[in-house]
């Protein structure tokens, strides 16, 4: 009795890497081998990378709340405890965007942090 090898299940399953590799380079994208290795490489770089993202932006947001710190005088440690000693609840995300965006309203959060220091 010939041995089975469940073939339809086999072709789905290649198929599905294939297209998951559809527009890689070279063999990567044609032949079922490579085009594994490159598919479950790509899976792990983006599980990675969705975390990492998150880091990057914060990362982003504190620098460019540093920068426009400086500007009204203060630096970014000493702006974050002033707002958090006034009781201002103002996210890094919406703080960085209104920094970039409208420095006067930024001025005004600053100076908050400013004589809350004071006090």
């Amino acid at each position: 009795m010939p041995r089975a090898t469940n073939n339809p299940a086999s072709k789905r399953r290649r198929k599905k890497i294939l297209k998951m590799a559809k527009g890689f380079i070279g063999g990567g994208g044609r032949l079922f081998r490579p085009a594994n290795c490159q598919v479950w490489k790509g899976l792990t770089y983006s599980y990675r990378d969705r975390r990492r993202r998150k880091r990057d932006f914060r990362a982003l947001w504190i620098v460019r709340i540093g920068a426009a710190a400086r500007m009204h005088g203060l630096n970014y440690n000493q702006l974050i405890h002033g707002l958090d000693k006034a009781g201002v609840e103002i996210d890094r995300k919406a703080l960085a965007d209104l920094a970039l965006a409208d420095d006067a309203a930024f001025g005004k959060v600053a100076e908050k942090a400013k004589a809350a220091l004071a006090a």
